[in-house]
């Protein structure tokens, strides 16, 4: 009795969970999962491109930083001035746009060894004269209507004086704006695009992992090895899974080295808007690979050499590059119907609801139907996209048509 009682729970003991057991699902699509992670992160094309990504960040926030920085203040050298010539001066660069610096400069000899120098931007010689001068190295349209309003102002406002005219103040005009969010929604559609771009890229590259796995698994015959231990629809999910988290935290590194290097060079002037755009586009990246993945494993499954590849995953390729191009139509027009439906076809809408989104043109209810569209395709491509995968896996040759693949699913 004792003994008999003792061996079932000794035996139990020695026994693994069902969740940790070296053949059950979960441990197979761990399997598969690490083993895709481990060999794509030593390959050097996946480095490098990763490197490239970052690169490319960084350049375009460096580029923006010295857009920006071009022309902001505009130094003026004056000769004869006062404090009138000085306020008028930088009252009228408030209206040009920019800041202007007023200098004072002791005579005409002084003024254009400032110019020559790069001392100042311009010298303005005797503005209360009869006949004033502006000194400058070349010619700069805007610069020279900046100092003629302000002296024909200036004359005005002397011979008025003198006739003893006597004006009152001109009122002052109320800014009202139609849409108070124009500014920051512009730096978030800015955002949202270079976002799309990443998204783009790294959807291509991790379909395309994907899919080079799955031919050379089945030209190499490695796949029936696989099939001895498992199940089709674990081979499938570990592959998608294990890329889908290396790719995701390749968005992740690329989108913290961008808001880093945002924050840090100062380029976006609300924060919090910009978090939020980066955000949402890693949401959708997740959403889109889970597509896209799913599409092109089971295109691979019906060829068995690379050069066969292109023919298959082409429609899906068509769909993410239209995605693409109309994103850009949307940060320009995000109301236009054109960009409005192709947010909500799966597929396109990855690409096309986050720049509208960040335009501030997407409703909550238009992002969830969205959302909700793309995961009713994912859970069709899955089903059936999974057939497909476990009735064309172990055919080899030519390639494998559609329906014959289905069939030899259900024998």
């Amino acid at each position: 009795m004792t003994a008999s009682t003792q061996a079932p729970t000794q035996a139990s003991a020695r026994t693994p969970p069902p969740a940790t057991r070296p053949n059950s699902a979960a441990a197979q699509v761990r399997l598969v999962a690490g083993r895709e992670i481990s060999t794509r992160i030593r390959d050097k094309g996946f480095l490098i491109g990763s490197a490239v990504l970052i690169l490319l960040i960084l350049g375009m926030l460096v580029f923006q930083v010295v857009l920006s920085s071009g022309s902001d203040d505009t130094r003026i050298g004056v000769v004869d001035g006062n404090a009138a010539v000085d306020q008028a001066l930088q009252a009228q660069g408030e209206a040009f746009g920019t800041d202007v610096e007023v200098v004072a400069l002791d005579d005409e000899a002084a003024a254009r060894t400032a110019v020559e120098a790069e001392d100042v931007d311009a010298a303005l010689l005797a503005p209360s004269g009869a006949q004033p001068e502006l000194l400058v190295m070349s010619g700069d349209a805007q610069l020279e209507a900046l100092v003629q309003s302000t002296v024909q102002g200036l004359s005005i406002d002397d011979q008025l004086t003198a006739a003893g005219v006597q004006l009152t103040p001109p009122p002052q005009v109320d800014v009202v704006a139609l849409e108070e969010d124009a500014e920051e929604n512009t730096e978030a559609t800015v955002v949202a695009v270079v976002g799309v771009l990443v998204l783009y890229s790294l959807l291509i590259l991790f379909g395309q992992f994907v899919a080079q796995g799955v031919v050379e698994e089945k030209s190499s015959r490695v796949v029936e090895l696989l099939l001895a231990t498992m199940r089709p629809w674990q081979l499938l999910a570990g592959k998608i899974i294990g890329l889908g988290l290396l790719g995701f935290l390749q968005m992740l590194v690329i989108a913290v080295v961008g808001v880093v290097g945002a924050l840090a060079f100062d380029v976006v002037s609300v924060p919090g808007r910009l978090i939020g755009t980066v955000v949402t586009v890693i949401a959708w990246f997740v959403v889109g690979y889970a597509f896209y993945a799913s599409v092109f494993a089971a295109a691979a499954s019906l060829v068995s050499r690379q050069e066969d590849l292109g023919s298959v995953i082409t429609p899906a390729s068509i769909l993410l590059v239209l995605g693409f191009v109309i994103s850009f139509q949307a940060a320009q027009d995000p109301n236009s119907t054109l960009a409005t439906v192709t947010s909500f076809v799966p597929g396109m809408s990855p690409m096309v609801m986050p720049v509208r989104q960040a335009a501030g043109a997407a409703a909550w209810w238009e992002v969830a139907v969205a959302v909700v569209l793309m995961v009713l395709a994912i859970a069709a491509i899955v089903r059936i996209g999974g057939r497909v995968y476990a009735g064309a896996l172990l055919r080899t040759g030519g390639k494998v048509k559609f329906r014959e693949a289905l069939k030899a699913e259900r024998v």
